[in-house]
């Protein structure tokens, strides 16, 4: 995924409305009034909620006579997840390299044995 549309799909989950849409799309599709149904924004509102969606590949609608389902794009959260993991890895290895110096600093100011003897 490239930097531009990840910063898209990062945009678009920024709103609390939108993310609440994506979770309560993650049990299902859901119709435009569905989904509208526990904000007090108006229809078009939640369209552009929606649309914001749609831009950043999150969602997408299909025609279903005259139902408009929308679908939750699950792929584009594999992107992101390996994009948050790369960075989640490097810096776990960088805590993993401070905790060998710390144990290093701390064995090094243990005292040995001829020392309690004294």
């Amino acid at each position: 995924m490239d930097d531009d549309r990840l910063s898209e799909v990062f945009a678009a989950l920024a709103d609390p409305i939108r993310r609440d849409m994506v979770a309560r799309l993650a049990d299902g599709d859901a119709g435009v009034s569905e989904l509208a149904a526990p904000y007090d924004v108006s229809l078009q509102a939640v369209s552009k909620h929606l649309k914001v969606l749609e831009e950043a590949g999150l969602v997408t609608r299909r025609r279903e006579a005259q139902r408009r389902p929308v679908h939750l794009e699950a792929e584009v959260f594999d992107l992101m997840t390996k994009w948050i993991e790369r960075y989640r890895q490097r810096a776990e290895e960088r805590f993993q390299r401070l905790d060998a110096v710390l144990e290093r600093m701390q064995q090094a100011q243990r005292p040995t044995r001829k020392e309690d003897a004294s």
